[in-house]
């Protein structure tokens, strides 16, 4: 025990060190103005005292608790880097993703943070090239319609209707259920089988894939990686030298990429009667259109089998416990969902998206609980740009950090508090709530294709859940909130106990 803590206060001290030498060593060349509003945040020794650290927050993965203090007490702009601001403001999102007017420079990703995959050829997520993702994202648009999705709802109700099978033969057994675990199972058996036309069989088997856990084994490791690049080029140079080349990194990458690549080659080589996310790609590819090259199907197929997937089932999660922590919204979700549906066939895409609570429901899921809880960074062009009223100079890092801006007290009213209410427009005291700054897929050109899908999977899915299944929180998972974060949730059981559903009068 002495050892382990012996190690972990090295590691601190280590992270401190390599924060020191950025703030003080690797201030960029050029001289950038300064307005006063941009808190020094990475100088404050009573954050550095409570590893405020930023970059020690990120890799402790403490970074969204970290972020929430630092913007609760300096306000909606912090300086987190001496060339990096996190945005937590009204306009943060719009001003910094969304579209651009005619003749503006765009705000490219940070190539720092979004590395290429395995094979050098970005993907929708990683590419940095605006005309290159703009390409991309219309061959890819037409699987990620609204009407292409319907079309694919029983596959989707396939899969549904399996996960509840399972909880109900764990509920016959009396074993709790982790649902963090069912939801994941869920999740990925639906991208594999939308994707590539075969399940992951986790559902059926009940655990995680080798697939999946190299994924959840990866990200961690990518997170913190990352985190300690940015520090200085020759800290750069070094990661890229012992920690990007490691063993462990190199094959932790290549079974992610190696099961992605054998899924793409597999559906290329099938024609399926149904239709299926690769459908129009492989339509394009033999009618001789200028599609998705191999190596770019590759690359997001990669992508899919992440951003697609473990984000959902961390919105559900987030969801069910906030839930299970206010029994009368959850009391009231229960009522409209089994009133509105005399039979289980009933819960179809059309009907769910008329449930206005429940649509308030996983809305404030997101904004308790967002998926992705950390920055998107990207990086100002030449002359500069206003955010928030704000002028930032060319060069400098920006991001909205999603979680300070969702506890923002001065954007929303008791902001640390899940109230679906306030997405109903029925409560005067949430009149002044700036829900027009929330959006937990991303803004503009660049935000999230699979939005449409992932709405329909969460309403489906959660429906489902409490149509057929009174739920009770388990004492173990009453803190379950309490998660580190590297880029996604680190997230532990969601353990619940399930009865059969009572109707509720």
């Amino acid at each position: 025990m002495q050892l382990i803590r012996l190690r972990e206060l090295l590691q601190r001290r280590v992270l401190q060190l390599l924060q020191f030498i950025r703030d003080h060593y690797a201030q960029p060349k050029s001289s950038t103005a300064q307005p006063a509003s941009y808190a020094q945040c990475s100088r404050d020794r009573d954050s550095l005292a409570n590893t405020g650290c930023p970059l020690l927050g990120v890799c402790s993965g403490n970074d969204a608790e970290v972020a929430v203090r630092l913007h609760t007490k300096y306000g909606p702009v912090v300086r987190v880097a001496p060339n990096k601001l996190s945005f937590a403001g009204e306009r943060s999102w719009k001003d910094i993703y969304g579209f651009r007017k005619p003749g503006e420079a765009p705000i490219l990703k940070d190539h720092t943070r979004y590395s290429k995959p395995f094979n050098g050829v970005g993907s929708l997520v990683t590419e940095i090239d605006p005309a290159v993702h703009a390409r991309q994202r219309k061959l890819l648009s037409h699987s990620f319609a609204d009407r292409n999705l319907k079309e694919l709802e029983p596959l989707l109700q396939q899969w549904i209707t399996l996960f509840r099978c399972k909880l109900e033969e764990r509920m016959r057994s009396g074993e709790n259920v982790d649902l963090v675990k069912w939801f994941n199972c869920t999740t990925f058996d639906i991208m594999g089988d939308l994707a590539f036309n075969e399940s992951l069989g986790m559902l059926e088997n009940g655990e995680y894939s080798d697939w999946v856990k190299a994924i959840f084994g990866s990200v961690k490791t990518i997170t913190i990686i990352r985190a300690v690049k940015i520090i200085h080029w020759l800290v750069n140079t070094l990661a890229d030298e012992f920690l990007v080349k490691s063993p462990k990194v190199q094959k932790q990458g290549a079974v992610h990429w190696n099961y992605a690549k054998q899924r793409v080659d597999r559906r290329l080589a099938k024609r399926p009667k149904r239709t299926d996310l690769w459908t129009n790609i492989v339509k394009k590819r033999d009618e001789g259109e200028d599609g998705l090259s191999t190596e770019e199907q590759y690359s997001n197929a990669s992508t899919f089998m992440i951003a697609g997937t473990e984000t959902t089932a961390s919105a559900l999660s987030g969801t069910i416990y906030y839930l299970l922590r206010n029994p009368a919204y959850m009391d009231r979700l229960v009522q409209e969902i089994r009133t509105s549906h005399k039979r289980p066939d009933d819960i179809t895409m059309e009907n769910t998206q008329q449930l206005k609570y429940l649509q308030a429901v996983l809305k404030e899921g997101l904004r308790m609980y967002p998926p992705v809880p950390t920055a998107l960074p990207r990086i100002i062009p030449k002359s500069g740009v206003t955010i928030d009223g704000e002028f930032v100079p060319e060069g400098t890092v920006v991001g909205v950090h999603q979680m300070a801006l969702h506890r923002s007290e001065a954007l929303f009213y008791k902001a640390n508090e899940f109230r679906p209410e306030r997405w109903l427009g029925e409560d005067p005291a949430y009149q002044n709530d700036c829900l027009t700054s929330i959006e937990p897929f991303s803004t503009g050109p660049r935000n999230c294709i699979g939005k449409n899908l992932a709405w329909h999977e969460m309403r489906l899915i959660l429906a489902t859940t409490l149509y057929h299944f009174d739920l009770h929180l388990c004492e173990e998972s009453g803190d379950w909130e309490k998660q580190k974060v590297y880029t996604f949730w680190e997230k532990i059981p969601l353990w619940v106990t399930l009865t059969p559903a009572q109707q509720k009068e």
